[in-house]
């Protein structure tokens, strides 16, 4: 009999199990992420062709009342509307903008529609200095006005890195709920309007504005992903091949021992 401390300690099939399914779950998990960024790729793809079909299409009346509750950005955003009425324009609200014009506000102004409602419209763009309404008289509108625009959904809360204080008048974000309660306005649409470029007396506000851009990464992001698991898959199978290989290397070596043991006795 071959003496057992001779036998070489067998590698841990336990340890091999674990790391060969931690592998794979590790290429399965990288292939799903890529699948995933294709399948996002033509849904952005989608998104995209919907809404340069609605920027160009022509104007239509917005949701009313009665359908404010299924106003959505899947189903609104962009969408390119006119409306009619009267602006408030002893209740706008200007919120910071930075723009292709340079920093400034974006003027927000209610307007009263003839049904009772009121919509708020992003009139456009003004630089710092024509913050105050007086510098500015020319393109206050006053009297029956119609407005063409795009449709935009609410901005609650603040940007990203700042809140809105509506308390100190400092706004960082079109919040219509929130501008519509700081300025005591009752029955307002849940979205609001990016007037177009049509040009406002005296020049402002700047309108047409609206920047329609959607990141589109994913190709790039699903070729990272497959290429990452491809990369994952060859570490693995170089893993397995390294394994059998000192296996094998380690029953050769046993059998030269156990030969030398019976070439003793």
């Amino acid at each position: 009999m071959s003496n057992p401390e001779s036998a070489p300690p067998p590698r841990s099939r336990l340890s091999l199990a674990i790391l060969s399914v931690i592998g794979l779950l590790l290429v399965a998990g990288l292939l799903a992420l890529g699948t995933w960024q294709v399948k996002r790729l033509s849904w952005k793809l989608d998104l995209i062709a919907r809404v340069e079909e609605r920027i160009h299409a022509t104007p239509v009346p917005p949701p009313s009342r009665s359908d404010w509750a299924n106003v959505g950005a899947a189903r609104d955003e962009y969408r390119r509307v006119r409306v009619r009425g009267r602006f408030l324009n002893d209740k706008e609200t200007l919120v910071y903008a930075a723009t292709e014009l340079g920093a400034g506000y974006w003027v927000m102004t209610p307007l009263a529609l003839n049904d009772g409602t009121t919509v708020l419209v992003n009139r456009g763009f003004v630089p710092a200095e024509k913050r105050a309404p007086a510098t500015r008289s020319p393109g206050r509108i006053t009297g029956d006005t119609t407005v063409t625009g795009l449709m935009r959904m609410d901005e609650p809360e603040g940007s990203l890195l700042r809140s809105n204080k509506p308390e100190e008048e400092r706004w960082y974000s079109r919040d219509v709920g929130a501008i519509a309660a700081a300025r005591g306005l009752s029955d307002v649409a849940p979205y609001f309007i990016d007037a177009d470029a049509t040009p406002n007396p005296g020049g402002l506000p700047v309108g047409g504005l609206t920047r329609v851009a959607f990141s589109n990464n994913h190709v790039v992001y699903a070729v990272t992903w497959y290429c990452l698991a491809v990369m994952s898959a060859a570490m693995l199978a170089f893993f397995w091949r390294s394994a059998a290989r000192d296996d094998r290397g380690a029953l050769r070596e046993h059998g030269k021992r156990n030969l030398h043991d019976r070439c003793s006795r």
